[in-house]
């Protein structure tokens, strides 16, 4: 990724389309990346990028796991390298991943969560799609798979940027891009089919102007993807932890599923369905030697697994879709 070339690549990927008249915007936002992110830790990332092998004519293959295929051309000396190398960007949370057959077993299994989302999408062949929040960049290709053809990630955490870009660099024809940024830097576009949000909602003070964000960037007719951490209730129900809600300290608002209907219709939303719930399993989030610290089994009551070690209850995950006129 030479002097983060990524943008250059962005930039070219949104001329003669309606974002081309943001690229000045964009320019702005993005300039201060490298900035942001202290230099020991950039440099440190680069240079890893750059000492991973240098492989032609790399085939991106798409199933539960994302891999890159570089026919045997890895020897084991190669292959010990190159571990070495990828484990300087743990720890990998969302995948899995393979990486010319090195097996990242990511902390999460992430391919459950899109086999829960998928039946419930609009056709993405050909569309265009914005997922925010997207991690490492893991549904970024599985969108890809099914055939978007513009496709745009946002996410302000430097250290999922370079995860992506240790795959992405071997695939630059891809038009797949990481923007590391936060939705609210974003401008107002009205441009996307679909637009993704998975896991992100209830880390937002402000859930409503999340929402707010969000709709600003569907097209008419577009649908929005939401998979969020519920609990149960009425329409009235809403949990704000006191503290930390299963070891996590930014999480502010654990809606109902009704309540989070009501917001979604409040802020403009149309359609607005609750497709799927599904409580998180130890199997589904877990500790690996690509993520060896505390998972999810550490953070629920030993002694009733349907709590977390605060006492409140043990994630759950709903999907919504709704869409905009």
């Amino acid at each position: 990724m030479q002097s983060m070339s990524w943008r250059s690549a962005f930039y070219n990927s949104i001329v003669n389309t309606k974002l081309e008249l943001y690229i000045a915007e964009f320019a702005i936002i993005l300039k201060d990346f490298e900035a942001s992110v202290p230099a020991k830790d950039l440099n440190r990332w680069q240079r890893q990028l750059g000492q991973l092998p240098k492989v032609e004519n790399i085939e991106l293959i798409v199933g539960d796991s994302v891999s890159l295929n570089a026919n045997n051309a890895l020897t084991a000396g190669d292959i010990a390298k190159t571990i070495s190398v990828l484990k300087n960007f743990m720890p990998w949370r969302k995948g899995p991943f393979n990486f010319m057959s090195i097996n990242i077993d990511t902390e999460w299994r992430s391919d459950w969560k899109w086999n829960r989302v998928l039946p419930h999408l609009q056709n993405l062949a050909g569309k265009k799609v914005l997922d925010v929040g997207c991690g490492s960049g893991y549904h970024l290709f599985r969108m890809h798979d099914a055939q978007a053809s513009q496709i745009i990630g946002v996410d302000p955490t430097a250290l999922f940027f370079f995860q992506f870009h240790c795959f992405k660099q071997y695939l630059p024809s891809l038009n797949v891009h990481y923007l590391p940024i936060g939705i609210e830097a974003m401008p107002t576009t009205n441009y996307f089919d679909t637009v993704f949000s998975m896991g992100v909602l209830y880390h937002r003070q402000d859930p409503i102007k999340f929402l707010r964000e969000l709709k600003d960037q569907l097209c008419s007719g577009g649908q929005l993807v939401l998979e969020t951490l519920v609990i149960d209730g009425d329409e009235n129900t809403v949990l704000m932890p006191k503290g930390r809600y299963a070891q996590m300290r930014n999480v502010w608002f654990l809606p109902s599923v009704d309540a989070l209907i009501i917001w979604l219709q409040r802020v403009g939303f149309k359609n607005v369905k609750c497709v799927d719930i599904d409580c998180t399993s130890i199997e589904e989030q877990r500790a690996t030697p690509w993520m060896e610290t505390h998972s999810l089994i550490d953070f629920l009551d030993s002694e009733n697994m349907t709590k977390t070690i605060e006492g409140y209850p043990a994630p759950k995950r709903a999907v919504l879709t709704a869409s905009v006129s």
